[in-house]
């Protein structure tokens, strides 16, 4: 039951993205298409998953045996930035199309601060290798229905009848406003 917790907290609860506000330029940047949207929702989840159980790893098996917890973040980014050189390296050989459409947006994972957010957490709230899992899988599935979601209102939105001032980025971020609220509602209220 407690994995199933912390999964659907991370999942919906606390959506890094319409919750915690972390990843929001991939989120606006690459919410234009569908299929570009879950490309890159795949590819933060799997960055995200393996950087959260490496960080845990290096965090929990040498920083902490040896007293370097100083150096938490400075490894914590430089597992990101290696994993997002794999995966960038990988796309770009197996699916040419897919690594033109992500664009600037594949490297910029790498500082993508909701990567950082899941590995600092997951360490900050002391969970155990495999609540460290189930943490970042749910994250990155989050943000994924996150960007997802955002991307399929994007579609509706283009080729409805918007205001002049409010094509674009006005929209769109009316458009993240209400989505973030919508899931504050998976919070429940609280009095």
């Amino acid at each position: 039951m407690e994995f199933f917790v912390i999964f659907m907290s991370a999942l919906l609860v606390n959506n890094f993205v319409l919750s915690y506000f972390l990843g929001i330029c991939p989120f606006v940047g690459v919410s234009n298409r569908l299929d570009s949207a879950f490309s890159m929702g795949m590819a933060v989840t799997f960055v995200m998953s393996l950087a959260a159980v490496v960080s845990w790893a290096i965090y929990n098996l040498v920083l902490v045996k040896y007293g370097l917890e100083f150096l938490e973040i400075v490894s914590f980014i430089l597992v990101i930035a290696s994993l997002v050189q794999l995966v960038e390296m990988f796309i770009r050989r197996m699916s040419p199309v897919l690594y033109q459409t992500l664009g600037i947006y594949l490297p910029l994972i790498t500082t993508n601060c909701a990567i950082l957010g899941v590995a600092l957490l997951a360490v900050l709230k002391q969970y155990t290798f495999a609540e460290t899992v189930v943490f970042s899988v749910g994250a990155g599935l989050g943000f994924t229905l996150a960007i997802v979601v955002m991307a399929g209102i994007r579609e509706e939105l283009d080729a409805a009848d918007v205001p002049a001032p409010f094509r674009g980025a006005g929209i769109t971020f009316i458009t993240a406003g209400i989505l973030a609220l919508t899931f504050m509602g998976f919070s429940g209220l609280v009095r």
